[in-house]
């Protein structure tokens, strides 16, 4: 195989050892999870509106946007529930250019997925501290949502991902899927949400020092996003 290792990363649990959530975080997360899952499951007659920039690659802009994005969510919070968009990572159709945060925390700088890692778990932190909001990301590599699972309120699959298989599996685990709009992304769709609604089993490289089989759980809360 041509390829070589440049860089050693933690694992996702180690990671959260070292940039542990306070207890404030913690318990924003939950009461939001619990609010989102009611929404989708119509106990909460509340609209959900997935809102913001498709790219996040200042912390400074982010936190400026967001904090006043919360001020609007204040006076419309009976009717909707927001949960903006902190994409840190960018795909790229022939996989060059800019790729986002999670590779280039510094786009001046070269990549560094280590710096790129600390950098979007505390930029999501410090959103949910200041704002009170548990953001959407997408999951633009089905290994890194691991990094900020106890963070997210909703995952995103964009559309270039939407007929990969593993996306779709861990899909399953995670609950929430979307893709574009379109004649050709209908049936791509539709066998995405087969896929993510089911319980599947997969092979998952090391997070814990171990190769192991995972299972999971169906879910109902996924949704198409048309955008």
């Amino acid at each position: 195989m041509d390829m070589k290792k440049i860089q050693e990363l933690p694992t996702p649990e180690d990671l959260k050892k070292e940039f542990p959530l306070p207890y404030k975080v913690q318990k924003i997360k939950k009461q939001r999870d619990q609010e989102i899952e009611d929404i989708f499951t119509g106990k909460d007659d509340r609209l959900i509106l997935i809102i913001g920039p498709c790219s996040a690659d200042r912390e400074d802009a982010v936190l400026d946007y967001m904090n006043r994005l919360a001020v609007l969510q204040e006076k419309v919070k009976d009717k909707i529930f927001m949960i903006p968009r902190v994409y840190t990572n960018k795909p790229r159709t022939k996989g060059v250019g800019y790729k986002g945060m999670l590779h280039q925390p510094d786009p001046h700088s070269k990549e560094d997925m280590l710096k790129g890692i600390i950098a979007i778990r505390k930029l999501h932190t410090d959103v949910v501290t200041q704002t009170g909001f548990t953001c959407a990301e997408e999951m633009l590599y089905p290994e890194n949502h691991a990094y900020l699972s106890d963070l997210l309120g909703y995952v995103a699959i964009g559309a270039r991902s939407v007929e990969n298989q593993q996306h779709r599996i861990v899909a399953s685990g995670v609950g929430i899927c979307r893709n574009e709009e379109s004649d050709r992304w209908r049936s791509y769709c539709h066998d995405e949400f087969c896929c993510g609604s089911a319980s599947r089993s997969k092979i998952c490289i090391p997070w814990l020092g171990s190769t192991d089989r995972w299972e999971s759980t169906s879910s109902c809360n996924i949704k198409r996003i048309c955008g």
